[in-house]
């Protein structure tokens, strides 16, 4: 008894509901030719190929190409100006430095030890500017060459060429402030890390010699979560 009772509730409660939708359709049917079915229905919610679900599409798309596209764009808070007399490194170009980053200037004696890993390609490193102050773990570099009749993209070119790791590299044509500059991205495999991070550079010539500032860290992630400094020096670039 008490089973079959539980079982006759079931159609007594979808006749009801049939009921009220029946009721609804025929509010809905007995407005159409009013004129004013916009002012009492509901919003209708989103569905895939309406323009607000092809606008959320299209943000996604936008954020999930942010490392590319975004991030390298975005340039960090300025945090002081590098590379004019009495700065921490003087060098033949001046730029903007992202807050918090500490800037060191770098002598070693030729005949050090350290002295071969100073030197790549044409150029030497002369600065080094720490990402820790600021939360990240990677550095910007800064290294100059003699002068020469280089272009910017053959001082990059030998720049990459003298790192056994790198690999993938892609260049560009770009500006650093208003000088003409090269740029180029690549990876290098991290033995310590045992994986492949990203890296970048970019060069410019100067009357003193060429000048290459470059862009590592620790993996992949601090080096795309550095990149907003690294524009930051490209746009602000000026000569010295």
């Amino acid at each position: 008894m008490t089973r079959g009772t539980g079982r006759g509730r079931v159609p007594a409660a979808l006749a009801a509901v049939t009921a009220a939708v029946a009721m609804t359709l025929a509010g809905c049917s007995s407005s159409a030719g009013t004129g004013t079915e916009d002012e009492g229905s509901a919003p209708v919610p989103a569905v895939s190929g309406s323009a607000p679900a092809k606008a959320a599409e299209k943000a996604g798309a936008e954020k999930a190409g942010a490392d590319k596209a975004g991030t390298e764009a975005a340039v960090a808070a300025k945090g002081g100006r590098l590379g004019g007399a009495g700065s921490a490194c003087e060098l033949p170009v001046t730029f903007d430095l992202a807050a918090r980053w500490k800037p060191k200037a770098i002598e070693l004696e030729p005949d050090s030890i350290l002295a071969d890993l100073a030197e790549q390609g044409t150029v030497k490193m002369v600065c080094e500017i720490d990402a820790k102050p600021a939360g990240n773990i990677g550095f910007l570099r800064v290294w100059q060459g003699e002068a020469s009749e280089d272009d910017p993209q053959a001082v990059l070119k030998a720049f990459v060429a003298d790192d056994p790791n790198a690999s993938e590299a892609a260049y560009a044509q770009v500006k650093a402030g208003a000088l003409a500059a090269a740029e180029v991205g690549y990876t290098v495999h991290s033995e310590l890390m045992d994986e492949s991070k990203k890296e970048r550079a970019f060069a410019v010539t100067t009357p003193d010699g060429p000048v290459v500032v470059h862009l590592g860290g620790l993996d992949s992630d601090e080096h795309t979560a550095m990149l907003p400094a690294f524009e930051l020096a490209k746009k602000s670039l000026t000569l010295g």
